[in-house]
């Protein structure tokens, strides 16, 4: 792209029918989700079986796929945390943060993560407890292996994806003033062909894997949502309550949305981390403390001594398919937030430069997501290992129901478990809002500020997917519209890094060129020079 485009080509246009949106990523990205959703609603019957049989067979054969496309990414991401690009800004050397640190960490945390640690936090380590694929079920070496595979799935990994998609979006659009899309990130690999069927096609993969991406939190969450009501209120269980509460919660997501990012998503953001901070820190003090203090340097222990054997692990020699219904899952369903995750987390995070932005997004929330993993995991394994025990059985049950069984067992679970679903419900709200801006950015040929319609659109639509997906075989179809959305972006992942590295490569080289230029200068020399160094320009995609 040309340097030279003039200020109206860079104006917003008038959209379709008074909105703002790109045709074909727009129409088409909607046309196959609610095909998905009428399929599921005609086939009910039968689509649950469908849904297994994908699940089945891309887990079995891409899972290698999976695993080896996580550890490519978290190898570039700590390259970029300790190379030679880690001093470049977002935004240029005179770029500040829009936000303040703590609202930065409050927004990422919740968008990446919320309500899968409020589902997984003690039912994931209890499940590998119970039926471990690497030790004994119930002695002390499964719980050890319990809490290095709940590390493995919820720390570095997950976070190196996020921080490679927000940091490419955030360069190109920020750096490189291309427009908030994801063929953005592409332009050093394709050029202007962006601008055609190739960028059409990678922004409706994002936007469908994102769709599904969320839709399988808000699935998980609501699932939540009712087993804390069943248990406080005896509320039954069932689809047609979850669905109810969908539309509910929904209603609340499409206000935050509607009141825009700082009024609406940041507010919400600093008050469900607040309010996630107060429940972990009452399990912590009313807990077993000192249980839980002594785990965490040993998780951390055993997570950095096995990290090597358990990220490549790939059930070779055991001939076993356990990683299906887990690592596969997790790691295309991390793949299927990316773009979600990364778009919101780069759209907030101008002003920062690279190392600062790396340390930020990988690091920081790994170290808190173990924190609260120890937390909740340990003490429930405590209580099944040397006290009255009933956790375990209660998660093979019903898995939704882990969070509030634990609470059982310490005082005020009553009040605790009205917190929780409090903390849940907020989580529901941010990820769904938070969605719904950043597919309708996407849809909007990278417009940053879309119109308000729009992203009631696709919030209500966040919901209607998945009530779909609950109506489809709950957890089975949400684990599976995770991994199969996430397969094919994943091979997109794998060119964004590359495209990335060049991307950054020439950034460099034209700094240091202006620099030179300019005789080696002062500081507010070489803050001019980047200036005017030439961009791509911020064209519309149609």
């Amino acid at each position: 792209m040309s340097a030279n485009h003039t200020r109206a080509e860079t104006a917003p246009a008038q959209g379709w029918l008074h909105l703002d949106v790109h045709p074909w990523v727009f129409f088409v990205s909607a046309g196959i989700i609610l095909l998905f959703v009428a399929m599921t609603v005609v086939f009910e019957q039968d689509i649950d079986q469908l849904f297994a049989a994908i699940q089945t067979g891309v887990s079995f054969y891409a899972g290698w796929f999976f695993v080896g496309t996580m550890n490519i990414i978290l190898i570039f991401v700590v390259s970029l945390l300790l190379g030679r690009f880690g001093n470049i800004r977002l935004g240029g050397e005179s770029a500040r943060p829009e936000f303040s640190t703590a609202a930065w960490f409050a927004m990422l945390f919740s968008a990446g993560m919320g309500i899968g640690l409020l589902f997984f936090g003690v039912a994931e380590p209890m499940f590998h407890f119970v039926a471990s694929p690497l030790a004994e079920p119930g002695t002390a070496d499964a719980a050890r292996k319990a809490m290095d595979f709940t590390f493995l799935h919820w720390g570095l990994h997950p976070w190196a994806i996020y921080a490679l998609v927000g940091l490419s979006l955030a360069f190109f659009s920020f750096n490189r003033h291309l427009p908030l899309s994801i063929r953005s990130v592409f332009y050093p690999l394709f050029g202007d062909r962006i601008y055609g069927w190739i960028g059409n096609v990678i922004d409706i993969m994002a936007t469908v894997a994102t769709m599904f991406g969320v839709a399988t939190s808000l699935g998980l969450g609501v699932q939540q949502v009712n087993a804390g009501l069943s248990h406080l209120l005896g509320i039954p269980q069932g689809v047609p309550v979850q669905i109810a509460l969908i539309a509910g919660i929904t209603a609340v997501a499409t206000w935050s949305v509607v009141r825009g990012l700082n009024a609406g998503i940041k507010r919400l953001s600093q008050i469900n981390i607040v309010a996630a901070g107060a429940l972990m820190v009452f399990v912590l003090v009313v807990g077993p403390t000192l249980f839980i203090a002594n785990a965490l340097l040993e998780n951390i222990g055993y997570y950095v001594q096995n990290f090597a054997q358990l990220s490549t692990w790939n059930e070779t020699y055991e001939n076993t398919e356990w990683q299906n219904g887990w690592t596969v899952f997790y790691w295309g369903w991390w793949i299927s937030w990316s773009p979600f995750v990364g778009m919101f987390i780069a759209r907030v995070s101008y002003g920062r430069t690279v190392r600062e932005f790396v340390k930020g997004v990988l690091l920081v929330p790994t170290l808190v997501t173990f924190l609260w993993v120890t937390t909740f995991g340990n003490s429930a394994l405590n209580i099944e290992m040397f006290g009255a025990g009933g956790i375990a059985a209660a998660v093979q049950e019903d898995i939704p129901v882990s969070l509030f069984v634990l609470l059982e067992h310490f005082p005020l679970s009553v009040l605790t478990s009205a917190l929780a679903v409090m903390v849940i419900v907020t989580f529901f709200v941010t990820s769904s809002d938070s969605g719904s801006l950043v597919i309708d950015i996407i849809t909007a040929g990278g417009n940053p500020e879309p119109p308000r319609i729009q992203r009631v659109f696709w919030a209500i639509t966040e919901g209607v997917v998945a009530s779909a997906l609950l109506l489809g075989g709950g957890l089975v179809a949400l684990q599976t519209a995770a991994i199969s959305t996430g397969l094919p972006f994943a091979i997109v992942l794998l060119g964004m890094a590359l495209s990335l590295h060049k991307g950054l490569a020439h950034y460099q080289e034209v700094q240091a060129f202006e620099f030179r230029a300019e005789g080696g200068g002062t500081r507010e020399m070489r803050t001019g020079a980047t200036a005017r160094m030439p961009t791509f320009g911020r064209r519309r995609f149609w």
